[in-house]
This record gives C-alpha cells, structure tokens and sequence, in this order.
C-alpha cells in the first residue's frame, strides 16, 4: 500500500451552468508516481449508516455531484471518500480519506432557543449552505422562507407563546463564504401572557414557497425548539367598594365618584381609566367600578 498521503477532502458548494453542485478538493501529494484518484461520493441515510450515490475515477484533484433532488436532496448531509493509487500499478492504494460530512440545505441559528417572559429580543439567523440558483431571467436569485410558530403544549389554547419580528424572509443569493451562501435574520420574543402556565416548547417553522425547482420545491427545513420560561408577573386589584391594591401590594380605599388613571407605564404607551359611580346608600358612601378603558 501507499503511505497516508494526506489528501485531506473538504466539501464545498458551487453553481455549475445554474445547478447546484457539490464539490469535493483534495491537496495533490508532492508524488513522482503518476497518481489516480478514486471518489465516493455518500450521503447519510439513518444515523451512523451512509448511502453511496456516486463514484469518480479521475486524475483531477477535484470531484462534481450534482444536487437534482432525486438521489441527492436538500437536507442531505454528504461525505465524499478518496483513494489514490499510481496509474501503473492500481493495486498500490493509498488508504482512504474521509471528508467532513456537508448538510446541505437550510440551517438556523441557533439551532434552538431557551427564552423567558421578560419582553427581551432574541436574534435568529437563517442560513443557506448551497448557492441559490435563478431559474428564470424575471425570477431574483431568492428563496422566500413562509415562516409559522406551533405551541407543542396543545392541550393549553392559549395566545401564541412566541411571537417573530416577520412572517416570510427573502433568503437573498450572496459569494458562499463560511458554510453559508444566503442568510436572513429576524427577532423571536417570547409573549408576556401574565398567566402562571410553566415552561412551555413551541416550535418555528420555515417553508420555501414559490419556488418552481424540484430542489426546493421538495423541501421543509427542521424546525426550530423554542423553549420559553415562565417569569412571575405582577397584579394589581380594584375591587368591590373599591378596595385598591398596588402592583407593590400597597392597599388603599377610594369611595369617590368619577374618572380615575389606575395604572400608567412609564416606559411605553399604556394605561388604564376606571369610572366610579355611587352604589351606596345614605348612611356610607360606597362607590363602584362601572367601566374601565385599556390603552
């Protein structure tokens, strides 16, 4: 056999004649023999067992698979194998050398999320590994992403756990550069709902529309977890004669008539008008809560 030669394959995505294809390069060894080399391509059906799709011999020091959607999909994660061994004697083989495994497709991140009810922000970066071809000369080079959140905990119908800055991003296409060829961001927040319900999972989905291609046409990314904590909220009361108690459990009366402000944020545009009419007798004055207005 030949010695390791440290061919050292690396996968990387690129545009052939507008179709995606995977590209495997390996580094040349600095050999007088006149070297061959031979290149499985594989790609991993179930965890821990790989598929072979396709298999090169070739004296180039580079090797082509094209992603059609058939044997080769999006959400796919490649291997490619090389051999070397000299021309004339083929029995002299180098041992073979495996790449990095390459997924192909759209990524998220992070891969999943751990929030809380506190009305913070959370970045969420979605990425293309492979280049987007244009299909047509009217069409931009875009995939469009329709994105959706799910509650997992189905049995609490509820308002939404989670809310997105944007319901649909534009995957623009750019020069592929660290594992990412296209990428959009948006913001993820968790809805402060003032109930006392757990921690809860929910779950973002994206899912390419309008796209003609088979490639994409065919494909649904992962989702992503979004597990949201539950934070304690703060209450406050008007209650019958009306009996006040603060969000700071401070507790007053107020048995007065008329208009009152119960409650004004300071930070954004939010507050709360309570109407008080007479519900007494001639002996006490008693007043009551007989319409309140939200802002």
């Amino acid at each position: 056999k030949l010695t390791s030669l440290a061919l050292q394959p690396v996968i990387t995505p690129e545009l052939v004649q507008g179709r995606v294809h995977l590209k495997c390069t390996y580094s040349r060894p600095s050999s007088k023999l006149p070297l061959q080399y031979m290149v499985v391509w594989s790609r991993l059906s179930t965890p821990g067992k790989k598929e072979q799709i396709q298999r090169d011999t070739t004296l180039q020091s580079s090797s082509y698979v094209e992603m059609n959607g058939v044997n080769l999909k999006l959400g796919d994660t490649v291997f490619c194998t090389v051999t070397a061994f000299t021309r004339d004697t083929p029995e002299q083989q180098s041992l073979p050398e495996e790449s990095k495994g390459f997924y192909a497709g759209i990524k998220f991140l992070p891969e999943s999320l751990q929030i809380a009810e506190d009305g913070k922000e959370h970045v969420l970066t979605i990425l293309s590994t492979v280049p987007i071809a244009c299909p047509g000369h009217d069409d931009s080079c875009k995939i469009t992403l329709q994105l959706s959140t799910e509650d997992l905990d189905s049995q609490l119908l509820g308002p939404p756990n989670i809310a997105l800055s944007a319901c649909q991003v534009d995957l623009l296409r750019a020069p592929c550069s660290e594992s990412s060829c296209a990428a959009a961001a948006l913001t993820v927040t968790a809805v402060t709902d003032f109930a006392q319900d757990g921690n809860r999972i929910s779950r973002i989905r994206a899912e390419p529309v309008g796209r003609r291609d088979l490639l994409w046409r065919a494909y649904t990314p992962k989702d992503v977890k979004v597990t949201v904590r539950d934070l304690p909220t703060g209450n406050c009361y008007s209650f019958t004669d009306p009996h006040i108690i603060t969000f700071d459990g401070w507790r007053y009366d107020n048995y007065k008539i008329g208009t009152f402000l119960l409650c004004r944020s300071l930070s954004r545009a939010f507050e709360v008008h309570v109407r008080q009419w007479d519900c007494g007798g001639h002996r006490s004055a008693t007043a009551c809560n007989c319409g309140v207005a939200a802002r």
